[in-house]
């Protein structure tokens, strides 16, 4: 029972208190930042539900293994900013990265060399999924994932390094959006989106971008010394406050519309339940970060990324829950 506690505490807080036995599990864990896994699952599993809405014979098999691909390549992407970030010098000791949560080469977990070979064999693992998908399916499963690789290698990676220069947050918006939405839809209905599924992948893609302007206001400051131009860096912290504000107000606003031209049916609705968690992170967004970390507050320096996910997690949930009810007791409207 401990180990599982000390998973579930890995899950909820990304770290491991100091007091209790690193297990084998709990290390890769948080080597591969699996606390915010539950964005990628939420994504996956509205592709699934959206397929299943209109295919006569979901393909299950394949669902699972793009699921599961997804999974994988989250840890991948984290595993490999971590390298890069590392290898370009922005993650130093003093750096955000390596306080809020132990990073896997600063804190000793793995060599460099380490961290490395794992981004590899996990890419490994994906690849071979891959391959099955593109013999079960066709070659558009192929753009799917190779779209979302060449995003999320190239977000930190040189030339490139996306996030270096304002298309960090566009990029997770495409990726946890049409991508992995869109590719999981496909292999599992087994033919490309129509418009309504393309326009459904919106609302949770804002979602999750939200996370990441959060993130990236928190480190806004020392980004802006190290000569990270994220998107906080080019609007500034008031600006961006404020827009992250509107993008997850619009998450409803989308959900709404999507609702009253029955693209998506009325049990998506339930997404109002989250907006006791919407009002909270308003709150606190529009009030100063506090100069010291609330008690056991886990993840410090970061503080509104922490609410945005907070709001992401309930919002997420519910979608998916209205997905599925949908899916029993389906309804629709029409103006």
């Amino acid at each position: 029972m401990s180990v599982l506690a000390n998973w579930k505490e890995v899950m909820d807080t990304a770290n491991l208190s100091p007091d209790k036995e690193m297990d084998p599990v709990s290390k890769w864990l948080i080597i591969t930042r699996a606390a915010v896994f539950t964005m990628t699952a939420t994504s996956g599993m509205i592709g699934g539900l959206l397929a299943a809405a209109v295919a006569q014979n979901p393909d299950w098999l394949n669902f699972g293994l793009a699921f599961v691909g997804l999974v994988i390549a989250h840890a991948a992407n984290n595993m490999n900013n971590d390298y890069f970030d590392l290898e370009g010098g922005v993650d130093t000791d003093d750096y955000a990265r390596a306080q809020y949560a132990p990073h896997p080469v600063l804190s000793g977990m793995l060599t460099k060399r380490g961290l490395g070979s794992a981004v590899l064999v996990f890419n490994a693992i994906d690849l071979l999924i891959l391959i099955v998908l593109y013999l079960r399916t066709d070659w558009p499963v192929l753009v799917f994932a190779l779209a979302g690789l060449f995003i999320s290698f190239f977000y930190v990676a040189p030339p490139l390094k996306l996030k270096h220069h304002g298309f960090g947050e566009p990029g997770v918006f495409l990726v946890w959006g049409p991508l992995m939405i869109g590719g999981t839809y496909y292999v599992t209905a087994g033919s490309l989106p129509p418009a309504g599924v393309w326009l459904a992948t919106i609302p949770y893609a804002l979602a999750v971008a939200t996370v990441l302007m959060g993130k990236h206001i928190d480190k806004r400051e020392a980004d802006q010394v190290k000569g990270i131009h994220t998107l906080p860096v080019i609007l500034g912290g008031q600006a961006s406050l404020q827009i992250n504000m509107a993008l997850m107000v619009a998450f409803y606003v989308i959900v709404v519309a999507l609702v009253l031209t029955g693209t998506l049916g009325v049990w998506v609705l339930l997404v109002f339940l989250a907006i006791p968690r919407l009002k909270t992170a308003l709150e606190i967004y529009s009030k100063p970060k506090p100069e010291q970390p609330p008690e056991n507050y886990p993840v410090w320096p970061l503080w509104y990324v922490s609410w945005a996910f907070y709001h992401n997690k309930r919002a997420g949930l519910l979608f998916v829950i209205g997905l599925v009810i949908n899916l029993l007791v389906p309804i629709h409207l029409s103006i």
